[in-house]
């Protein structure tokens, strides 16, 4: 066998292979174009969008910790606005889906956004974060109550059209309530997770070392919780999940794959290597020929009970 299909489909979107960036973790494309070909990735997710230009939270932004990263940049963007005006025609250059990451202080936000984004074909999918840790007034409170996360999935279906995503947050106490409420709420596929809460300590200094107290952690450290929380809510809804956290290596992604994710998005590891997405691709597709494995479909929620 010298050929496999790596191919994928999410309700309406179709993945020529199941990589895709995580938000905040690539800009809008252009700033990994200087490293590879993007084109050869699944999807792409640009960086959260709010109504409003926002500046972020104060420096330091990012630590790093034994096993991950831990950020506080508080959705730092132009604002709708100055995205659709300043991006449309680079991500309209890209041949490849391009899911936009929203976010909002608000239910009047989500539906702003969701309408402000509906005319344009360009945008694939919206990622609706409604769990991110380092925005205050909205972001994880959204995603932490399913009653609010179920109105938010639903205002944003009401006003846009197209495929919508919402993202969950870890930092609950049953995740498969949440992602219930979000099936029920109208969602065409659940991304997760997001960040979990964390804080870290300077003790020479005697101080917090991000500029917000807290931060969002990333990378290895948080997989063994991603992943069970895929296998969990993969045995309670059914439509596809995007699984992600600490996807280092093929390996990880395989995890979340026989998991019940139906794609994976990378975000910690391409900080580090930039094209760590593509040589993830690479090793999918020679674990396939190895294992003498037509497609990558056949894996999908293989553990799944």
């Amino acid at each position: 066998m010298t050929k496999v299909d790596l191919g994928v489909t999410l309700s309406s979107l179709k993945l020529k292979n199941p990589l895709i960036t995580a938000s905040g973790t690539c800009g809008n494309g252009k700033e990994l174009q200087d490293y590879f070909d993007i084109e050869r990735l699944g999807a792409l997710t640009v960086k959260g969008i709010t109504v409003k230009p926002s500046r972020g939270n104060p420096t330091p932004r990012i630590t790093e910790t034994p096993a991950g990263l831990l950020n506080s940049i508080g959705l730092e963007n132009p604002g709708i606005d100055k995205f659709i005006e300043e991006k449309l025609e680079i991500i309209d250059a890209y041949q490849l889906p391009v899911i936009v990451n929203i976010s909002g202080h608000s239910l009047d936000d989500f539906a702003y956004l969701a309408e402000r984004l509906a005319p344009y074909p360009q945008f694939a999918a919206l990622e609706v974060n409604v769990s991110c840790p380092n925005i205050a007034g909205g972001g994880m409170v959204f995603g932490t109550n399913k009653e609010l996360v179920y109105k938010v999935t639903r205002i944003v279906k009401e006003n846009y059209p197209g495929t919508v995503i919402v993202k969950l947050s870890p930092n609950v106490t049953d995740i498969t309530a949440i992602a219930r409420a979000v099936e029920e709420g109208g969602a065409d596929i659940i991304s997760m997770i997001n960040t979990l809460l964390g804080m870290a300590i300077d003790i020479d200094k005697q101080a917090v070392v991000l500029g917000n107290t807290f931060g969002g952690l990333s990378g290895p450290a948080i997989k063994p919780v991603a992943l069970r929380m895929v296998y969990q809510v993969a045995q309670v809804v059914d439509i596809p999940i995007i699984g992600m956290g600490g996807i280092m290596t093929a390996r990880d992604a395989l995890e979340f794959i026989m998991a019940g994710a139906s794609a994976v998005a990378v975000g910690t590891a391409t900080l580090i290597n930039p094209d760590a997405a593509l040589k993830i691709i690479d090793e999918l597709e020679a674990y396939l020929i190895d294992k003498g494995i037509d497609s990558i479909k056949e894996l999908i929620g293989k553990l799944i009970k």
